[in-house]
């Protein structure tokens, strides 16, 4: 079941993989993140896949990724140029 959080389900789908391994996992992570709604707070987003997945699962590969792309997310930073000006 996909949802706005997971709209392709790679996620949830990662953590039923067995023996998948942290390079796997860090690339379901980027397929999810160029899926998701970029309207949205990815760093949110994150924390609640955390919280729906990692924290039943803390060992998981999957959970030591979207802990690091937690830490990767981090506060959007100023745009330079003309882009930055602009509204």
């Amino acid at each position: 079941m996909a949802d706005a959080m997971d709209p392709k389900g790679l996620i949830r789908e990662s953590y039923r993989i067995e023996g998948i391994t942290p390079a796997e996992c860090r690339s379901i992570f980027l397929d999810w993140a160029l899926s998701v709604d970029g309207d949205g707070d990815t760093r949110v987003q994150i924390e609640r896949l955390i919280e729906r997945y990692g924290v039943v699962n803390p060992d998981h590969p999957m959970t030591a990724v979207l802990h690091e792309g937690l830490k990767a997310a981090g506060s959007p930073k100023r745009r330079g140029g003309s882009r930055g000006r602009v509204r």
